[in-house]
This record gives structure tokens, sequence and C-alpha cells, in this order.
């Protein structure tokens, strides 16, 4: 009985630094951390299910769900590894795998790497001109990270990266990119760039100090008013949307409830404090759900 639970023991031993590892790459993939995959997946959802008319094809919504997995999980190690001289100086990302160095940067670009092969394969049964699509889009998610150093609106480069999967998905769906899904991007970087603003609020202060750019150090004590454009401009896109598209009512509800969040987040930053923003952030998981909601419920019972 001793010897066994020796071998046990051992074998524990041996087990936890590789637990401990993949906890550390899980980390790095912000796993741990969905709001991103849903802000990156309410778009591809709305994006599906207007294309295909309330049918999206079964195999294209295995593909996009998990290429928005794969792909938010690629850009948030690709953002780490670009930020990873800065991000021991920011309270909020200071405990990052990169930034304490509980993970390599051979090991974060080896993971990278792995990452991107994945994307590449879910690409493999999509038609032509979704794949050339999904290359510029893999452009976009790469080079944002870098941009901060020299453009003052990254945000708005985040709001093209997220939202480029809406002229995929139509692409994918319907073979074409029709004037409906131009507008539904647009859309998306508004919202995406009113959201990302409102994260940046959180780390303002830093950032002025380690030389970081954002909308929110760009737009200055005009933030709020300018949030509130940006999100009045996405639900008017998403108007359009609906209108382009004969939606019934039960889509307009959702966007009703999206705006009446939309005006809570401009309540939560009002004072600009930063745990209130970063609340402020967190609702747009339900802004883009009470969107797709109206979508999926008026498919269901307008038609």
């Amino acid at each position: 009985m001793g010897n066994a639970s020796d071998v046990e023991e051992q074998a524990e031993r041996e087990r936890a630094p590789t637990l401990r590892r993949l906890r550390e790459y899980a980390r790095l993939m912000r796993i741990d951390r969905p709001i991103g995959i849903w802000l990156l997946l309410w778009p591809v959802l709305w994006a599906l299910w207007i294309a295909a008319s309330g049918q999206p094809d079964e195999r294209l919504f295995v593909i996009f769900v998990a290429g928005t997995f794969v792909m938010r999980s690629a850009g948030c190690v690709i953002n780490d590894f670009a930020d990873r001289e800065y991000d021991p100086h920011v309270r909020r990302t200071a405990d990052r795998p990169l930034a304490r160095q509980s993970v390599s940067t051979a090991e974060a670009l080896a993971l990278f790497a792995v990452l991107g092969l994945i994307a590449l394969a879910l690409l493999i049964p999509l038609n032509r001109s979704t794949q050339v699509l999904a290359l510029i889009g893999g452009v976009l998610a790469v080079t944002y990270p870098f941009l901060k150093r020299f453009f003052s609106l990254p945000q708005a480069y985040l709001g093209a990266a997220f939202g480029w999967s809406v002229p995929m998905v139509f692409a994918a769906q319907t073979g074409s990119v029709p004037p409906q899904a131009w507008v539904m991007f647009l859309s998306v970087v508004l919202w995406t760039t009113a959201y990302d603003t409102i994260y940046a609020m959180v780390d303002r202060e830093d950032d002025l100090v380690i030389g970081i750019r954002s909308s929110a150090i760009l737009f200055g004590r005009a933030d709020r008013a300018i949030v509130a454009a940006l999100q009045v401009g996405a639900i008017v896109g998403l108007a359009v949307v609906g209108l382009m598209n004969s939606l019934g009512r039960w889509y307009w509800y959702g966007l009703v409830v999206a705006a009446a969040l939309a005006a809570h987040q401009q309540w939560l930053i009002r004072e600009r404090d930063p745990d209130r923003c970063f609340r402020a952030f967190l609702g747009n998981n339900l802004f883009g759900l009470a969107v797709f909601a109206g979508i999926l419920l008026d498919y269901l019972f307008a038609r």
C-alpha cells in the first residue's frame, strides 16, 4: 500500500508543473475572461442569422463559432506579446503571464503559431471569397496590438478587426457581400470603438504615463459625448439593417433594449470612475445579446 501511495504522489508531482503550464497558457489566451469571446461572437451571430434568413448552415455555425474562439485567443496572445514591456507598469495588466514572465516569449509565439494553424484549418471548407476576406481579417487582428505605439485611435482599428467577421459570414452563407453586410460592419465598428473607448478609460492614467495611445486619451473631456455619439451611430446603423432586411417588431424590441443598456453605460461612466467604466464595458455583452435575441425571436415568431 505504501509503495502504491508513493507512486501516486510521484505521479502527482510530475503532473503539477504541466498543469501549471497549461493554466498559464489558458490565462494567456484569456480563457478565464470570456467577455472578449462574447463581444466578438455577437456580430458573428447577428450576421449568420440575417444572412441565412433565420436558418444558418450548421457547418458554418460550427466553423465561425470555433473560429471566433481561436482568433480571440490568438489575438490575446499577440497583444500580450506586443505589450510585454508595458503591461508590468499597468495595474490591470501587471499579473498577465508575459508581464510576470511565467510564460516565455518563445512559448507565446509558439502558442500563437498553433492557434494560427488551427484558424487556417477552419478556412479549408469555406469558399474562396471567404478565405480571402479571412486573410485580411487576420492581418487586422495581428497588426492591431502594435498600432497603439503611434496611432491615436486604435479602438477604431479594433472595431474593423472585430467587425470583419460580418462580411466573411455573408460571403460564406450567400456567396456575396450585400450592402446590408457593410452597414452592419460599420455598426460593429462604431459599437466596438465605443465600448473599447470605455475600456480605455479604465487605464487612461497609466497609459499616459507609459506612452500608450488610445481614444480615451485622444477624446479627453469629450470622451463621454463621443462615446454617446458612437453608440447612437451603431444603433442607427442596426436600425438601417433591420429596415433593409424587413425585420419585424421583435428586432425593434431588441434594439430598444440595447439603446437602454447604452444609456445605462452613459450613467455608469458619468464620473469616469475606473471601476464603473469597467462595469459599463462589461455591460456590452448584454447589448450584443439584446440585438441577437431580437433577431432570433423575429425569425422564430414573425415569419
